[in-house]
């Protein structure tokens, strides 16, 4: 299969070494940078008019928010599936609709990853009975808040318990925490959508890490899918899963079996 990676920062990067080290049947034919003077022992470019020549079957964006409409809209006329890890673009009114009418045109597909979360699978098959509610907890550090409009909204230093500074929809935690928004908006698209899937930012004191609780209730039951995310090594501001669930995406895509 070839396949183009759009960005080549922390994510980018580790899940090229991994599907090398993994021996998966891709051939990365080329990345999309900023800077093509550099030496990464792949075919560079900086325009998304490029992919025509690279025939790519498939193109996998991590390269931030403002990528993923250039180069979906790029990819899909070129005829291949794209994958947008950056989906924090979709809490814009409009922009997956663009890409899924281009895709529809072209008989080609927007494919979106888990990313840092779990059990996607699973809430997207219950959504096909009615769903009641999904809510979305993360729970951070205090101090991972810093930056952010949770500053404003509680006292992060002075905090001795959990204290949940944020809970509305996911379309307004995306808008509101950015940072946050590509995990919101994949649950949204899984679940009920932007405006009706409820999220819960937590600032814990005595939290050592990331936690994502999704929890969901509906015609098909109930479901509460818990994860302890550890950092990229590279990144800590990244999630390792993020990286791993694209080496899984595109693994599935390029191989005889699919799970």
């Amino acid at each position: 299969m070839r396949l183009v990676l759009v960005g080549w920062g922390a994510i980018g990067s580790e899940v090229a070494r991994l599907l090398k080290a993994r021996a998966a049947p891709v051939d990365l034919v080329g990345v999309a940078v900023r800077d093509t003077a550099r030496d990464i022992g792949v075919p560079l470019i900086d325009d998304p008019a490029a992919l025509a020549t690279l025939r790519p079957d498939l193109v996998v964006e991590a390269a931030g928010r403002a990528a993923v409409m250039p180069w979906g809209l790029a990819s899909l006329s070129a005829g291949a599936d794209f994958v947008p890890a950056s989906t924090s673009a979709f809490a814009d009114e409009g922009t997956l609709e663009a890409l899924v009418d281009v895709a529809r045109r072209n008989r080609r597909q927007v494919l979106i990853p888990p990313g840092a979360l779990g059990g996607i699978d699973a809430l997207a098959a219950a959504a096909r009975l009615p769903l009641a509610s999904v809510v979305h907890e993360i729970v951070k550090p205090a101090p991972a808040w810093r930056g952010t409009e949770a500053e404003r909204l509680c006292d992060l230093s002075g905090l001795t318990a959990q204290h949940c500074f944020f809970d509305g929809t996911a379309r307004e935690a995306a808008r509101r925490f950015p940072q946050n928004a590509n995990v919101a908006l994949i649950t949204a698209l899984a679940g009920l959508g932007p405006d009706q899937t409820r999220l819960r930012l937590i600032a814990d004191p005595d939290a050592t890490g990331n936690r994502h609780r999704v929890t969901a209730q509906g015609d098909f039951g109930r479901m509460e899918i818990v994860l302890d995310n550890l950092p990229l090594a590279s990144n800590p501001k990244s999630s390792a899963l993020t990286a791993l669930s694209l080496v899984r995406l595109i693994e599935n895509r390029a191989g005889p079996l699919v799970i």
